[in-house]
Parts: C-alpha cells; structure tokens; sequence
C-alpha cells in the first residue's frame, strides 16, 4: 500500500478533510497520548532541534476491532481441552477480524492527506500506517512535539525523538492509539561478563557453558536435532543495533558444535545486516538458538541500518502483521521498564502479540537481568517489573545457574534473574492456580507494598543464563551471561518438540502458558533454591523472592528435561 491509500476512498466530503486541515495548522482541539515517556534516557545526550525540513518516519497505530473475540480466539486455539485446540487462525484471518473500522481508516487517511504526508505504506491487518515527512509537517500535525536528534548507547546511536508530550486532534483520538517514533529510545544490553569463578583442580570439571553443557544438562543426544525433512523453523529478533557475523557462527559450531547435527548459515535474514564489527548479543542469541534447536532452519529479524526516526522494536511488529508465513518459534530479549511506557502504547503492543498467539506463533522474551527492579516514588520502593517479559501473551524465560559452577550439576536461581508481577496486566486465568499458591505457600515473600500481587506473574520457565562462551569477532568470549542467553536456549529445544510435531501430523505448539499451566510444569526440572536481587534499601536488603516448588516469580515452572517435555507436549 502507498501514498495512493490516501487518495482513495474521499466518501466523507470535503467538510472533514476542512476540519482536519485546521486541525494541522493548530485550530481545533486536542486530545493527548496518556502518561507519555518525557525523560531522557541515561547515557544519552541531545545534539540540538533537527533541521525543519529534515524528513522523518512515523508509525500511526490505528484503532482495532473485535479485540474481546480476538481474546476467546486466543484461548480457544491455546488451550489443550478445546475443540479449537491448534487450529489456529491465518494472517488473513487476523485481519478480517482486527482490521479498523472504514471511518477510522478513511479519518487518519485525510487527517494524514492534509498535513503533507508522503509514501504511506500499510501492513496486511491495516492495522499500522507508516508515512514520511518533514520535521516541519511532524510537529504541526502532532501539537507540542519538538523533535531532536540524541546519541547515546554503547554503540553511540544516533536517534531523532521528541521528549515532549504530543496531542492529537480529538477527532482522531478515538482512531490512533499511539504514534511511533517520538518517545521510545533503543534499549541496550544488559549481559554481562563475569568474573571467571575460582576453584581447585580441574579434573572432570567444564570450563564454562557450551552448547555440549546444555545438551548434557537438558538431556538432548546427538540424535536430538532438526530432521531435514520439514518445513520447520525458528527466529531470532535483534533490536541493540546489533548484527552477527556469519564467520563467527562458523567458528562457534567449528569450536563447539562438533557432536551434533547442525546448520553451516543462517537459512534468512529480513531486514539489514550493517557492517562493522559484531555484537556479543547478537552472535550470543544466534550461535544458541541454532545449537539447541540443531539443525533448523533459521530466521533472524536484524534492525542496524534503519533510519534515525525508527524504532527497531516496532518495526519488527509491522513485520509479524505483514508476513502470512513465519517462522512458529521466536525468541527475543528486548525488554523496558513498564513505568517507562504509556499505557497506551503497552496495551497495543499486549494486541500484537494476541494477534500471533491466534496464529500459532511462539514468542519467548528474556526476562530481564534486573531481579525483581527496583525503583522509587515519593520515597517509596517498589519492585520494577519489565515489558513484554510481563504480557500475558508471551513466554517470558528467565534464567539459573548450576549450583557447582564448573559441574554439571542441578540448578539454583541466578540471581540477576527477572521476575515479579505486573502493574499493568491482571493475572491471567491460566495461572490464577498457581500463583495463588505461591503467595500462599512461600515463607519469605517480600512486604506486600513492594508488588501488585493481582498482576500477571513471571517468568514462566527459565534455562541457565550463567557462564556461556560466545564467539563474536572471532574471538571466543567466556562467562557472557543474562537471560538474553537463555531464551534462545529455550527457544531452540520448543523448535525441536515442534519438529516432531510437525513429523506426527500436528499443529506447532503456539502460544504456550495455558498449556504449560495446565500441567503444572511437567517436563521441567523443578528448581527450588535461591533469591533474585531488588531494592538495596534496609527493608528487603536487596532480596526480591525466591524459588520453591512448583512456579515461582524467579524461575516459573523451572528449566527443560527435553524427553521429559517432549513427552508431555507431543500430543495432542
């Protein structure tokens, strides 16, 4: 869809595209985003205002339908004891039933006609317009934006954003529920290099996590891996301005993957890869994913080169609403404070992982290298919890460490491992159960001021996070760790079920937490020993909550014993 789109469909009459041009140049009333990010970020400072004329790219969110019917979709396809179970919904279908009402496309077409909008491109679900132009236009149309240009980031990236709150005409209020590209930064790392662990002797001991380590440790064989056969896949998602080097995959299975079948390359990347040097996070997420989930075909979703006003995370969105055939597993370690997001905002993109949940897909994000957070208000703590990790359509992974460093041993938290309750998402039905039990059950929560204990509770399951080499740059790194390792951990070994799910005639797994709640964890080793980290204040001394068992908010149901959980989700 082009600029055309907006000349199509005049029907309002000239009256309404009047209005709206008033509205452009400041005479009518508005409307604002509620509670919008305002503050800069840490690390990154403004260059000055951006050239009038410059051109930019934003994302309009327009309004959806049928949302409550998406939600039944949802569990109905999700859920083991429904007839619909796996029989999930096409992108075609999604559309037909999202997609926003006529007056809403026809209002934001003109209201975008008459500011001067240029190449305007829509998805399939038309649920997303896309459209250029000038810094001058942006701030006319969008009342009290200022649009700078930052840099900041490890990588010193240069982004055009606009702190300051913007307003729509309340004519389109009820028709756009955000526009993209003004407030949200991109996020960065939070992996680590730790310090390498001091014991004496070596003798029967591993000197770090390697794909073999995680193969012994979740029980996967040489026979373990991808068939060949099918039409199976699986994806990682990269926003940190990060790219893989296909050099250092190879060097990775040359070093470490020479007891298992596996893949030489990555089968897709959508999007660029830029040039330079590689990330750690970047080859971290794609040397694992294709080690664990051995021999599958792989997708990477790569964000460097996109322009100054884009945001890597929402322009991967646009990309899952406008591609019928995906990958059926995605693993992603993105991640923001809730409290750093407009509501808005984080409801629409609760709606986009909805809308893939009806179509099969499995997403997975990390559930953040923080603990349980920590933050203040009026001289108060409370714990901090992170989004998507909290969306109750997600698979949130968090992250253990073996309790002998060097052994391949059982596993206890890690103590960077995200997790705790939402402040925005109510507990979702599936695991009312078991979290109940856990605040019934648990003999060290934290003071009930620090968490909404009604929200919806993460993480869901969990994989080690502590300890891993990684080859970026040619170089191998030792001890990297964060849950942005163990997602794609987990990732790859649910592309392995799906494979033979795929074999037997059935439906890839889709969206996981009804089942996984279901069965109470089954397929997965319990993990019941440590405490993540949160608030350093005298009150909690810097300790969230802890494991036990069954689910608990540090390592949810625990970590994957792979015939166990293959047994267990196999069928139907």
């Amino acid at each position: 869809m082009t600029a055309d789109l907006l000349r199509d469909g005049m029907g309002l009459g000239a009256c309404l595209l009047g209005l709206l041009a008033l509205c452009v140049v400041g005479r009518c009333s508005y409307s604002p985003e509620p509670d919008q990010q305002r503050t800069l970020p840490p690390g990154w400072v403004s260059l000055g205002r951006v050239d009038p004329e410059e051109e930019l790219s934003l994302t309009f969110a327009l309004r959806q339908q049928n949302l409550e019917r998406l939600s039944k979709l949802v569990q109905a396809v999700s859920d083991p004891g429904s007839p619909r179970y796996g029989k999930y919904l096409t992108l075609e279908d999604v559309a037909e039933l999202v997609r926003p009402s006529p007056l809403t496309l026809r209002t934001v077409q003109k209201w975008l006609l008459a500011a001067g909008a240029r190449n305007c491109h829509s998805v399939i679900t038309q649920d997303f317009l896309t459209c250029w132009m000038s810094v001058r236009q942006a701030e006319l149309l969008l009342s009290g934006s200022e649009f700078h240009r930052y840099v900041g980031g490890p990588a010193e990236t240069h982004v055009v954003r606009s702190l300051r709150p913007y307003q729509l005409p309340k004519a389109l209020a009820s028709h756009v529920d955000f526009v993209g590209g003004l407030h949200r930064f991109p996020p960065t790392s939070s992996l680590r290099q730790r310090p390498e662990p001091q014991v004496a002797g070596t003798v029967g001991l591993h000197l770090g996590v390697t794909p073999s380590v995680i193969r012994g440790r979740y029980n996967l064989t040489a026979q373990d891996v991808g068939s060949g056969t099918t039409n199976n896949s699986q994806a990682c998602a990269q926003f940190l301005e990060q790219y893989f080097h296909d050099s250092d995959l190879a060097e990775f299975m040359h070093l470490f993957g020479g007891n298992f079948a596996h893949q030489a390359s990555v089968a897709q990347v959508v999007g660029q890869q830029g040039r330079g040097r590689a990330g750690i996070e970047a080859s971290l997420d794609v040397e694992y994913l294709m080690s664990a989930g051995a021999n599958i075909s792989t997708w990477v979703y790569s964000n460097p080169g996109r322009h100054e006003s884009q945001e890597p995370f929402l322009q991967w969105l646009l990309l899952l609403s406008n591609e019928s055939a995906l990958p059926p597993v995605h693993t992603a370690s993105y991640g923001d404070d809730e409290d750093s997001l407009s509501s808005a905002y984080i409801q629409r993109v609760n709606t986009e992982f909805m809308k893939a949940a009806a179509r099969g897909l499995t997403l997975l994000f990390a559930s953040g290298d923080s603990g349980a957070g920590c933050w203040s208000t009026s001289g108060r703590h409370q714990f901090r919890p992170s989004f998507p990790a909290s969306s109750p359509y997600v698979t949130t992974v968090g992250g253990t460490s073996f309790k002998n460093p060097f052994r391949v041993t059982s596993e206890v938290v890690d103590y960077i491992s995200g997790g705790g309750f939402s402040n925005v998402f109510p507990r979702p039905s599936y695991q009312e159960e078991a979290v109940a039990k856990f605040l019934s059950s648990s003999p060290q929560l934290p003071p009930s001021s620090y968490f909404n204990a009604s929200g919806r509770a993460y993480p869901d399951v969990a994989a080690l996070s502590d300890g891993y080499w990684v080859v970026s740059n040619r170089v191998p790194i030792p001890w990297v760790s964060g849950t942005s390792a163990s997602t794609p951990v987990f990732g790859g070994i649910l592309s392995l079920i799906n494979e033979h799910r795929i074999l037997n005639g059935r439906p890839p797994l889709g969206f996981l937490n009804p089942r996984l709640y279901q069965q109470h964890g089954a397929g997965l080793f319990d993990v019941t020993r440590g405490c993540h980290e949160s608030c350093l204040n005298e009150e909690v001394q810097g300790q969230g909550f802890c494991s036990g068992p069954g689910w608990d908010p540090v390592t949810g149901w625990g970590t994957p014993n792979f015939p166990a959980l293959l047994k267990t989700l196999i069928n139907p």
